[in-house]
């Protein structure tokens, strides 16, 4: 469902960003009503856009890959607490060694490994690689019991997602310990993306989409995180079985990649375009060489995208190359 086509030209393990979106706000902006008919609805919209903006900001993108660096799936995920614990489908990381977690806001960090995984859930507990000093926004999970047939709920997808991210309000439909259903159905890209009720708790997790919407309810979760107990350590279970390599060389990994901002004069609406280019990096991992492999059809968007990707930096290799997809877009 990604759009990621990283490439290393190691034999061993690599680890490559997900696809960078740059989004910039379309200076035109749309008259409001003054009659008292959309009062209402203008309340409700600005309620959801609130709850949007309050859990948005712990939405992630899980990208996984195998031994040879080779992208697997990317799917939503969510952080569940501040030193980046955080809840994606077992599905997502089925097969992997490594993966990435990227935030709307260009973070992007380092997964450690799994502290736990239910395959008949399709539940996965993981950790990143989170600075002490790096203050991060996460979800608080439902304490207050089950939610009734027929409550309201909202699923808020990863901005990283454009429109198939934005909130949308629901009702469950079904709900038992092990499975949550909700009305209408949802873009495969919001797989793992939390559903939150009217104070952003989380009361479940969306684990397959279609013509019906499914997910686990919060007390499957919270079955799931009781088998992570404090002396509990991330790992990768195809690299703890894997037997150790003497001298190994270390795997690329990416240290700083921000992404490109939108270009000055660039952000009229209806602007945008997608590109993909290749990166070269040096053993200090150090970018050498960007080739346009294709162009977002805007120069001044190539040359934003080519002017940041040249500050990227990867740990120390014996050299590697990736192709990442850019995209830039108004809204």
């Amino acid at each position: 469902m990604s759009h990621i086509y990283g490439e290393s030209l190691l034999a061993q393990q690599s680890q490559t960003p997900p696809p960078i979106t740059t989004t910039a706000q379309s200076p035109a902006a749309a008259a409001v009503s003054e009659s008292p008919q959309a009062i209402p609805s203008q309340t409700a919209s600005s309620e959801l856009g609130s709850l949007e903006a309050k859990v948005r900001p712990s939405v992630i993108w899980v990208t996984t890959f195998d031994s040879k660096g080779n992208l697997l799936r990317t799917e939503s995920g969510f952080f569940i607490s501040a030193d980046g614990r955080f809840v994606t489908p077992a599905h997502a990381i089925e097969g992997g060694v490594n993966a990435v977690a990227k935030t709307a806001d260009g973070g992007i960090y380092n997964v450690s490994g799994v502290l736990t995984v239910s395959k008949s859930a399709d539940l996965a507990v993981l950790k990143a690689d989170v600075k002490p000093q790096k203050l991060l926004r996460f979800l608080d999970l439902n304490k207050t019991g089950e939610l009734l047939v027929g409550a309201k709920v909202t699923v808020v997808g990863s901005a990283l997602a454009g429109n198939e991210g934005t909130a949308r309000e629901t009702t469950i439909t079904r709900q038992s310990t092990d499975r949550l259903e909700i009305a209408g159905a949802i873009a495969a890209s919001s797989v793992g993306s939390p559903v939150v009720n009217e104070n952003g708790d989380v009361v479940g997790i969306i684990t397959s989409a279609g013509e019906k919407t499914v997910g686990r309810p919060v007390a499957a979760l919270d079955s799931v995180l009781s088998r992570v107990t404090a002396d509990t350590e991330a790992h990768w279970p195809h690299v703890a079985q894997a037997s150790p390599t003497p001298h190994a060389t270390p795997k690329p990994r990416m240290l700083y990649a921000p992404a490109p901002s939108f270009p000055p004069g660039q952000s009229l609406p209806g602007q945008s375009g997608t590109g993909r280019f290749r990166l070269t990096f040096d053993p200090q991992g150090n970018v050498t060489n960007i080739q346009i492999v294709a162009s977002t059809g805007n120069p001044y968007f190539d040359q934003a995208a080519i002017k940041t990707l040249r500050q990227w930096k990867s740990a120390p290799s014996q050299g590697w190359a990736l192709t990442i997809p850019v995209t830039f877009r108004t809204r």
